[in-house]
């Protein structure tokens, strides 16, 4: 049998109002309160009902697209983190009636990317930006005044709507779990003037060892990418290795474990891995990663939900949003506190 489809009718009496008022509150326009819009709102999406989105929008100025912009180098490998990103965005905004435009930029570190057709020509409501941009960048974007919302990143200003993984928190439990088992010589993966997320994430490591009052040995940070944000395929280590690494991405400890093993370490028996961000190349290592998860489906809800209120509310702001994370417990890690008899 066909489903039957929802329509104003059905939502205005799930809601005991009049179809009048659920028309008004959908099309955003006078006439309702702004807390029964997002009530009404909120139980047609519940009910599946579908917003007929080309004659809306001729009627309200909306194109009910999202642009979601990303560098090339984020994307670069179909297994890429972001793209999990961008499908959990594009899926939030189809239920809310809304279509996810993905537009790739050349490069992301400098203001040199050209801005995309989609914004030149206001063929979108709203942004979303996944992964780090520079601030000329940023402010060439939004020089074109459409409500924005920074994804897995930040950068200098102070009017931007940022969504974030708690990376400096995330990395100082994972360094605190390392300390825990008994490490105290422990290096970081990672190029800390890449991304604000591979930053946050040092400071996080560096927090745990001035605690525990550790060395921060300069010759265990190691870089793990070129200047354009592409992973090394092999790093260079210092003759004498730590105990344990704290690694910024999953990725960057995948090829860590298979450059380490390649050499004749046994991991965790000789050298621990700890990875970050749970994602695929954490199971594909062997051994599986002991790694810090990102809550990547409710960092894209965040955005989501930010972006669109930022459209019905010219004046809406809601600053720094950080999403926790947890804690992995594999097998990459070695504990010390227990000796071999």
């Amino acid at each position: 049998m066909t489903k039957k489809s929802v329509t104003m009718s059905d939502v205005a009496k799930a809601m005991n109002v009049s179809t009048v008022t659920v028309s008004k509150a959908l099309g955003d326009r006078e006439g309702v309160s702004d807390a029964l819009r997002e009530r009404i709102k909120q139980k047609a999406t519940e009910m599946g009902y579908r917003i007929h989105t080309g004659g809306h929008a001729q009627k309200d100025g909306l194109t009910y697209n999202i642009g979601i912009i990303v560098a090339k180098h984020f994307i670069s490998e179909p297994s890429a983190f972001y793209w999990i990103m961008y499908k959990y965005l594009v899926e939030l905004l189809q239920r809310q009636n809304y279509y996810g435009m993905l537009e790739v930029v050349e490069d992301g570190t400098d203001g040199s990317c050209e801005i995309p057709n989609s914004v030149r020509d206001r063929k979108i409501d709203g942004l979303i930006l996944l992964g780090q941009f520079s601030d000329r960048y940023i402010d060439k974007l939004m020089s074109f005044n459409v409500p924005t919302v920074f994804l897995d990143f930040y950068g200098s200003r102070d009017d931007a709507d940022t969504v974030l993984s708690d990376n400096f928190y995330g990395s100082y439990l994972l360094t605190s779990h390392l300390i825990s088992y008994g490490h105290r010589r422990i290096g970081f993966l990672g190029s800390i003037g890449s991304t604000s997320s591979i930053q946050d994430r040092y400071l996080g490591y560096y927090k745990a060892l001035l605690e525990n009052r550790l060395t921060l040995r300069q010759d265990w940070i190691i870089g793990d990418r070129t200047p354009e944000g592409e992973i090394h395929k092999a790093f260079v280590l210092p003759k004498e290795l730590p105990s344990a690494f704290v690694c910024n991405c999953d990725e960057s400890a995948f090829r860590l474990v298979n450059q380490l093993q390649n050499s004749g370490y046994k991991i965790p028996d000789d050298i621990s891995i700890a990875g970050y961000d749970n994602h695929v190349y954490s199971t594909m290592c062997q051994p599986h990663l002991t790694t810090m998860d990102v809550n990547s489906q409710q960092m894209a809800a965040e955005a989501v939900e930010i972006v669109l209120h930022k459209i019905r509310d010219g004046s809406y702001k809601r600053g720094r949003t950080l999403v926790m994370g947890k804690l992995i417990r594999r097998d990459s890690v070695r504990d010390l506190r227990i000796t071999n008899e």
